[in-house]
């Protein structure tokens, strides 16, 4: 598949309305673009099997927390489905396929996949994308646990998610009512994108880190952030006339911006 192919696959998937948002196939759309022989299809029925297999362990009186301890014993022990702690910034964990595969991955990733499998066999669950950390939980009022895929599908409550925070930041941090937010399919997919776009900037992968931004101004068109970083990295390669381009259309989005003196000195350098 070209790639103009596959960014029109993108785009059909992410111009839903955001509840209708496949995530599962977006994610393996931007896997895609990595490994363009994926066969997503095959991804998701692997998924589909998955929440077949969840089914049919499913007691015939049903409740939240029982759903949840099936799905865990299934996912966590008997497919030992684990967070990746030894190498959490290698881009494979932010690869759908490549985290089924394998068998782990990052929070956001795991989280995926546990709420797809929620979502084949009807049982609302929601993201729930705090600072530094990604965690679910079941949609019902009633219901106040949250679920750590990471973890192993441990079972929080909110002291729990402040405790978490805390780990995370190596600090206390205050939780904030924000943070334990819904977070829409678009966030989800925003975040996902983001996760690789700092992994390969710190790599200085700059054809994988344009590509990423590429993908990030589809889910955000004219994001003056996104469109200064991509600037600055065709800057870094030498495009210079694209990098002229970018970084003038920034400027004029934010002429006010805390670094818009030193942007107007880089295409003084450009144009010179």
């Amino acid at each position: 598949m070209t790639l103009e192919l596959l960014y029109q696959a993108f785009i059909e998937t992410i111009q839903h309305p955001d509840p209708e948002i496949n995530l599962a196939r977006a994610a393996l759309q931007i896997a895609n673009f990595e490994y363009p022989r994926l066969k997503i299809d095959h991804y998701l029925n692997r998924i589909n099997l998955m929440a077949d297999e969840v089914k049919k362990r499913l007691p015939d009186r049903l409740y939240p927390l029982k759903i949840v301890k099936v799905i865990n014993q299934y996912l966590f022990e008997d497919l030992q489905f684990t967070g990746n702690t030894q190498e959490y910034y290698d881009p494979r964990n932010s690869y759908l396929n490549d985290v089924i595969d394998r068998r782990t991955g990052i929070p956001l990733t795991l989280s995926i996949i546990y709420l797809e499998i929620a979502k084949q066999i009807d049982f609302p669950m929601v993201g729930i994308g705090m600072p530094g950390h990604f965690i679910i939980r079941p949609d019902f009022e009633e219901v106040e646990i949250f679920v750590d895929p990471f973890h192993g599908g441990e079972i929080l409550f909110k002291q729990d998610c402040q405790e978490r925070l805390s780990q995370v930041y190596q600090q206390p941090v205050k939780l904030e009512e924000h943070f334990l937010n819904i977070a829409t399919n678009q966030q989800i997919l925003l975040r996902l994108l983001t996760n690789l776009k700092y992994i390969y900037l710190n790599r200085q992968q700059w054809s994988q880190t344009i590509r990423t931004i590429d993908l990030l101004l589809l889910l955000i068109p004219n994001h003056p952030l996104e469109l200064r970083d991509r600037g600055l990295v065709y800057y870094q390669i030498g495009q210079f006339s694209r990098a002229q381009q970018d970084l003038g259309f920034y400027l004029a989005l934010l002429p006010n911006a805390q670094d818009a003196e030193s942007i107007r000195q880089l295409l003084q350098k450009i144009n010179s």
